[in-house]
């Protein structure tokens, strides 16, 4: 049961679109989606786990094909068994996907540049991804890169932490008690906020084909961040020229 998705513009090979009733890149709420079970695994295990989780995923993807609208791309750190189990859930009629292991990925910047490009090739353009865990300050790179939502959770899984979100740093609360007397609830607010802010703050860049200008920015917030820029400039020039519109 998939989703119509439109394309409706680009801003480098980041795309505005639509998504029924939803302009995308967007926040996505998890209650409001319909997502397919899957086999979750870690991210530095064996080819052969990571294979099996792959074949568990498809097993249940099918299984709920009929009612569910999102599926989960499995495959740990293999990049081969990512866009297999991508190619296999298309196969299946599914055409919005949920990257597993993200907050993984944003520590191996090589790792997270080269799985989001080659999807993005791989996969058809009516496919449309979500990153799950995204702090704040990498969602303009990976909506630059491809990603076309996030998922409203990681206010809520930072708030466990005991993390403020701003737009450009994470603070933790222990350590930087920023508010002091800031409840659980109280936090998890204060983080959707952020985020919403941020989408919005993305959105209008894109509008103004100014997207690159903030992903630059943003950059410079963290080590990982401005990394995961160097190698996508390096190694995927040919992809980013491929959607850049010439002045």
């Amino acid at each position: 049961m998939n989703s119509k998705f439109e394309i409706k513009s680009h801003d480098g090979p980041g795309r505005i679109g639509k998504l029924e009733d939803k302009q995308t890149p967007c926040i996505f709420h998890e209650k409001s989606l319909k997502i397919a079970p899957s086999e979750g695994s870690a991210y530095n295990i064996d080819y052969e786990i990571a294979k099996w989780n792959v074949e568990l995923t498809l097993k249940k993807a099918e299984e709920y094909k009929d009612s569910c609208n999102i599926a989960t791309i499995q495959g740990s750190k293999y990049i081969d068994l990512r866009v297999e189990c991508g190619k296999r859930l298309e196969e299946l009629g599914y055409n919005g996907f949920l990257i597993a292991n993200s907050d993984d990925l944003l520590l191996h910047p090589r790792d997270l540049v080269d799985l989001i490009v080659t999807l993005k090739k791989e996969l058809k353009p009516t496919s449309y991804l979500i990153f799950t865990f995204a702090e704040p300050s990498f969602m303009p790179l990976l909506t630059y890169m491809g990603i076309d939502g996030f998922l409203s959770n990681s206010s809520e899984y930072y708030s466990y932490l005991n993390v403020l979100l701003t737009p450009t740093k994470t603070y933790e609360l222990d350590t930087y008690p920023i508010y002091e007397d800031i409840s659980r609830e109280e936090l998890e607010k204060y983080n959707l906020n952020t985020l919403e802010f941020v989408i919005k703050e993305i959105q209008t860049h894109m509008k103004n084909k100014s997207l690159r200008n903030l992903v630059e920015e943003r950059s410079n917030t963290n080590p990982q961040n401005i990394s995961a820029l160097k190698i996508l400039d390096k190694k995927y020039m040919d992809y980013l020229l491929e959607y850049t519109q010439l002045y």
